[in-house]
């Protein structure tokens, strides 16, 4: 119980934390349209991971990460329909 109660303490502090920090414009994280922008540059083929990385001022595993979950896994060669919403529901 008294775990539960200093974890409370914690997640309210961090809130009221990230709140000054927000009014203040010292909060940090990626933009959301970065995440889009990101996902379009190495397409074009002309930045290494490691630019990337420099030119958002983020780590390149960062970069890996975001673009892994933004885009498409590549459908599976036995499956290559696996991707597509089935039409019978199963």
């Amino acid at each position: 119980m008294v775990a539960e109660f200093e974890s409370d303490l914690i997640r309210i502090r961090t809130r009221e934390g990230m709140k000054v920090a927000r009014e203040r414009g010292r909060l940090r994280g990626k933009k959301p349209n970065q995440a889009k922008h990101l996902a379009e540059l190495p397409d074009l083929g002309t930045y290494t991971q490691a630019e990337l990385a420099e030119l958002f001022g983020v780590g390149r595993s960062t970069i890996y990460r975001t673009l892994e979950r933004i885009q498409p896994a590549p459908p599976e060669p036995e499956r290559p329909f696996a991707h597509l919403p089935s039409r019978h529901g199963s």
